[in-house]
């Protein structure tokens, strides 16, 4: 997993109506239709697909990620419950393969949340009008904001600075970039220690083992 530091990027708003969008669900994420494959590139096609494709399969340049300044986007802003519905890890691996690695929204779906940490996008919760405001600044590719895990705070494009809450394991294993398996693999020799003295103390329970 690819650690997450500082990001410096500009910011796609999510909006409808220019409204940001509330409970966008994983489906609306990624369709059930490109969830047949386990690997994790080439799915930022799916990503978004019912928003970004007209009835006739083409491109509608309305779409936030359609249009050329915001196709580079690292950040997404989106309404509250981002996230919601069902389980699947192919929503944030779609984001990642689009170079999304933070979304901030009010509220996020407890899964999809964690899916996150999982995979190295940093979820950020902010008050809604916060988020409105941010969703304001984020004018295009001359619109950059940049997102400072370390010291947990967001700076707008107009120099303002936000400060955001996260979990300290969480963002030490962020900042390393390691999930729950590399975190408990970093204390393989501990482990092992462990293990050996167990065995020692105890050789009667590795003989029921075996």
């Amino acid at each position: 997993m690819k650690a997450f530091t500082t990001l410096t990027s500009t910011a796609a708003p999510l909006t409808h109506h220019g409204r940001l969008m509330a409970n966008v669900d994983t489906d609306m994420i990624i369709p059930k239709q490109f969830l047949k494959t386990t690997e994790r590139e080439g799915l930022s096609e799916g990503l978004f697909y019912e928003l970004k494709t007209k009835a006739d399969g083409s491109p509608d340049p309305d779409f936030v990620l359609n249009k050329q300044a915001y196709a580079k986007a690292g950040i997404l802003i989106a309404g509250e419950n981002f996230g919601c519905g069902s389980s699947r890890e192919h929503a944030p691996w779609a984001l990642l393969d689009q170079g999304i690695t933070c979304v901030i929204a009010p509220s996020f779906a407890d899964i999809f949340h964690n899916n996150c940490y999982k995979n190295g996008i940093l979820p950020i919760q902010l008050p809604f009008e916060i988020c409105e405001q941010l969703a304001g600044q984020a004018g295009g590719a001359n619109h950059k904001f940049t997102v400072d895990l370390q010291h947990q705070l967001i700076t707008t494009p107009d120099g303002q600075e936000i400060s955001f809450e996260v979990d300290p394991g969480r963002k030490a294993n962020l900042l390393e970039g390691l999930d729950e398996i590399g975190h408990t693999l970093n204390a393989a020799s501990a482990i092992e220690d462990f293990e050996t003295r167990r065995k020692s103390a105890m050789p009667w329970l590795a003989a029921e083992a075996s």
